[in-house]
């Protein structure tokens, strides 16, 4: 099951994965109102075992200290992005007025780890070019982008550790090698397909 929130200023997607057999799940990019993540938690009757950042700026982990506290959950991320989680500027909050608190990973992620929820696991895709420490997360017909691929387009590479051509080879040789089938949910805006998606970078 995977429950999905539009969350905070600039309307990035949280999502939260359920291993529906087990009822263990991951909460992915919780950036903002950590109020309703928990209140679905709850109610659903979700055991949190990790928190993961598909990569460190403010809007996707704004309130990961919160949901730390409450679910006890490891918090993950991969280890180009590790000074987000402390530094106000490489995560870009004070371009919203605030500061990020003194956050501590549990883990850190390279490319070709695993992160298993009950009985799904799902496979670390590092694809920098929004950020050094950029992450995909792959399990069998889903895909969680991040900040590096959305429907029709796809993540800056003008802010601090982007680049537009290691995004353009992340994207080419770690997503675009995926079946059509794959469904894509991306940091911001609607799901798409690595199909369509293989369409719109063909006809670039």
């Amino acid at each position: 099951m995977i429950i999905k929130l539009e969350i905070g200023m600039l309307e990035t997607n949280c999502y939260i994965f359920v291993d529906e057999e087990t009822r263990q799940g991951i909460i992915i990019d919780p950036g903002d109102d950590a109020a309703t993540i928990l209140n679905i938690i709850n109610n659903e009757k979700i055991e949190i075992k990790y928190i993961v950042l598909t990569h460190g700026h403010w809007d996707h982990i704004g309130v990961v200290d919160r949901i730390k506290a409450h679910t006890g959950a490891e918090i993950l991320i991969h280890t180009e992005d590790r000074e987000c989680l402390n530094d106000s500027a490489k995560s870009l909050s004070y371009l919203l007025g605030t500061c990020v608190p003194n956050i501590q990973a549990d883990r850190f992620l390279e490319d070709g780890d695993e992160i298993v929820i009950g009985n799904t696991s799902f496979k670390v895709l590092h694809t920098p070019g929004h950020t050094s420490g950029s992450i995909c997360m792959l399990s069998d017909g889903v895909l969680f982008s991040g900040d590096t691929l959305f429907r029709g387009t796809v993540g800056r590479t003008d802010l601090p550790g982007g680049s537009a051509e290691k995004l353009k080879q992340s994207i080419k040789e770690k997503l675009l090698v995926l079946s059509d089938e794959v469904n894509v949910y991306p940091g911001h805006g609607p799901y798409t397909t690595i199909g369509k998606e293989r369409s719109y970078f063909e006809d670039r």
